[in-house]
């Protein structure tokens, strides 16, 4: 299991710090056209449910390819492992992330917020909660992991990148080499862990060697 942890973590490395990259190049936006937190905070509560879905999806798909479990137990983990690792991802290493830099942040977790949602005006842990919900039974229904994975790793960039623009206030520019680092890793590890490490945890039989279903 290690090798495979470590081989899907290096496999997923370039592709990872190219989503890291376009986060880089929309942060340079956002400054420059002075973009309102109001905008960033929008799309955040946008992408972070997006973001749950496909999580949910890819790992209750890579769970079903291995065991046909009973329905309790893919609604579990699938919802963990979209909930637990999408919040890890999307709040709580930019938060870190932030602190680290000794900017003042805003500390939020989604999936528990009462507050409502900017636009739709539905709280935003039922918008959470049934995105992850939608995630399940879509990968339930429909075991694939290849084109959600690909969007699951640049909505994670592109959600930890508003987090930083919506809850936080710096001179972003100068701090670009250290957002790009912490966009990274916001996605790098949580996103390969919810999508494949996670899932696979369950299952007793070694995986196969390769999934060509993961691909790019």
């Amino acid at each position: 299991m290690l090798k495979r942890i470590a081989k899907e973590l290096k496999g997923h490395a370039p592709f990872t710090a190219l989503g890291a990259l376009t986060g880089i190049i929309i942060m340079v936006i956002i400054v420059f056209g002075k973009v309102p937190p109001q905008i960033s905070q929008t799309a955040f509560y946008t992408l972070h449910p997006i973001h749950v879905v496909l999580s949910a999806l890819v790992t209750t798909a890579m769970y079903m390819q291995y065991r046909k479990a009973k329905i309790w137990a893919v609604i579990l983990i699938g919802w963990t492992g979209s909930i637990g690792i999408a919040t890890l991802s999307d709040a709580i290493i930019p938060y870190l992330g932030g602190a680290l830099l000794h900017i003042e942040m805003d500390f939020h977790v989604p999936f528990i917020e009462t507050s409502k949602m900017p636009v739709i005006g539905i709280e935003k842990w039922i918008v959470v909660n049934c995105a992850a919900l939608l995630g399940i039974g879509l990968g339930y229904w429909k075991q694939t992991t290849k084109i959600p994975h690909s969007g699951h790793v640049l909505l994670s960039t592109w959600a930890s990148l508003f987090y930083f623009t919506s809850f936080g206030t710096a001179n972003w520019i100068t701090l670009l080499p250290f957002v790009f680092l912490f966009l990274f890793l916001a996605v790098w590890i949580p996103c390969c862990t919810s999508d494949i490490v996670y899932p696979l945890l369950f299952i007793k039989e070694e995986p196969r060697p390769s999934l060509p279903d993961n691909d790019y």
